[in-house]
């Protein structure tokens, strides 16, 4: 099967979150299980000079962006065995950063485009093109609306996968004529509330809707998680379903990670003890038995970071260390670093985001605090798993979905229900007693570290609803 994976970042190339794990991960695993996938993504100005190096330049052709023509450069990287398309236009992506700018809905209208037009250049036609989130939600529309009759995109079918539905990709009614060059005969696709929703748009217009873990498909249908688009949802549940993603357990892997002090394997973890005494070192917390929590997160508030504020020295007081990196919101960053002043030989706060360090904490801390508001599938919780640091999670969406309670003889980690401190507090106390129980807490590790994480089962459930659109 032919499958083209369509996303605004993607690992090795270019990366700000989650999407560009998954963009880098599950076309390889389809790869690996024999399938034809392809990945196309954006030539951004930062990426790497020595990936840079490594494209081949393929062709270019203009693009139409309503009454604009653009270039557009097509460059091509080969990178686990999956095929890479970086899409090129200098004044589009040579800029610092990914998103943000005040034209980004012309940006990645662009990209839309571009990659249906592409297809016409690279003697290749997929099966199954899957979207991702709003950057690339006007590819099915592009599709239904302008190329699905034209000869050689017969049978397409495409996919909409949702990672976080906060992002909706809203802009007022006046892009329909100035930048989506949409007819105005097609307008019910698009408008939702008043103005322009490329993602409801994608809803209206894909084969299948995906999202990233079979608890956050059903809780988009509740107000309280959809941010406003429940409403679409409901008329569009026949094409809704959720898989669980994995991460690339050869790149987290202590076993071989190069980038942790000591590697240790789920047989033998006196390697991970040896992490943490080099993680309390080079954090100047203090030397000691006692518990360490790892924090390593975005600073905002669906994340829970009220709970951990709310509770926070009664955490200290259970006997905690902590360990955290991250940024975002001001008031959550001098919260943080108020208590580092506070407690300087248990409490350490980096500022911003340092990913050697993040991944010495997943292998050096015992516990990894995750209490979110809402969570589509989180990652982080499943490399916590890998390094046998036990997740202390909120069940939502993902999390729900990955991690069991220690009351339980098969949990990997301590969970709790409602959104609330005393709650999270609860959990944190009964992980506590367990910790301090070594021969119970060496069975919790070990069932953590051989919880299956990859994506070898998730991209079955993906090839089989590829295989469902195209009738195999």
């Amino acid at each position: 099967m032919k499958i083209l994976y369509a996303a605004s970042e993607a690992l090795p190339y270019a990366a700000s979150g989650g999407l560009a794990d998954v963009a880098g991960s599950l076309p390889a695993a389809l790869a690996k299980a024999g399938h034809d996938a392809r990945v196309v993504l954006p030539l951004y100005k930062n990426v790497k000079p020595e990936l840079r190096s490594g494209l081949e330049f393929i062709t270019n052709f203009t693009v139409d962006v309503s009454w604009r023509k653009q270039y557009c450069g097509v460059f091509k990287g080969v990178v686990n065995g999956v095929t890479y398309y970086l899409l090129d236009n200098e004044y589009y992506f040579g800029r610092d950063g990914l998103y943000g700018f005040y034209d980004d809905c012309e940006r990645f209208v662009f990209l839309s485009r571009a990659i249906m037009e592409m297809l016409k250049y690279i003697g290749w036609k997929p099966d199954v093109i899957n979207c991702n989130d709003w950057q690339t939600a006007l590819v099915p529309v592009y599709y239904n609306v302008f190329y699905k009759y034209q000869y050689g995109f017969d049978n397409i079918k495409t996919v909409f996968t949702i990672h976080n539905i906060q992002y909706q990709g809203k802009y007022g009614m006046e892009v329909l004529n100035e930048v989506l060059g949409i007819p105005m005969y097609h307008t019910k696709l698009l408008e939702y509330d008043g103005c322009v929703n490329l993602m409801k748009a994608a809803f209206e217009t894909a084969d299948k809707i995906t999202t990233v873990s079979p608890s956050y498909a059903w809780e988009i249908l509740d107000p309280w998680y959809s941010h406003g688009l429940d409403r679409a949802l409901a008329n569009k549940q026949y094409k809704l379903c959720g898989f669980l993603n994995g991460i690339d357990t050869a790149l987290y892997n202590p076993e071989t990670d190069p980038l942790i002090p000591k590697n240790f394997t789920v047989k033998n973890t006196k390697g991970k003890e040896e992490c943490k005494k080099a993680l309390l070192s080079e954090l100047n917390l203090q030397d000691g038995d006692e518990p360490v929590i790892g924090i390593v997160t975005r600073f905002v508030s669906h994340k829970g970071i009220d709970l951990i504020k709310y509770v926070f020295e009664d955490m200290i007081n259970l006997g905690y260390k902590f360990a955290i990196v991250g940024s975002g919101e001001k008031i959550y960053e001098d919260f943080f670093k108020e208590m580092a002043w506070r407690h300087p030989d248990k409490v350490s706060a980096t500022i911003g985001f340092v990913p050697s360090l993040a991944r010495r904490i997943y292998a050096g801390a015992d516990m990894f605090l995750m209490p979110s508001q809402s969570e589509p599938c989180g990652l982080a919780q499943m490399i916590s798993l890998r390094y046998g640091t036990i997740p202390i999670v909120r069940e939502t969406g993902g999390l729900r979905d990955s991690i069991k309670d220690a009351g339980n003889d098969d949990g990997n980690g301590f969970t709790f229900k409602t959104y609330n401190a005393h709650d999270m507090l609860d959990a944190t106390r009964r992980a506590r007693e367990a910790y301090n129980d070594k021969k119970r807490w060496k069975y919790i590790m070990h069932t953590a570290m051989t919880t299956d994480c990859s994506w070898d089962t998730s991209a079955e459930l993906y090839l089989g609803l590829y295989r469902e659109l195209v009738g195999e």
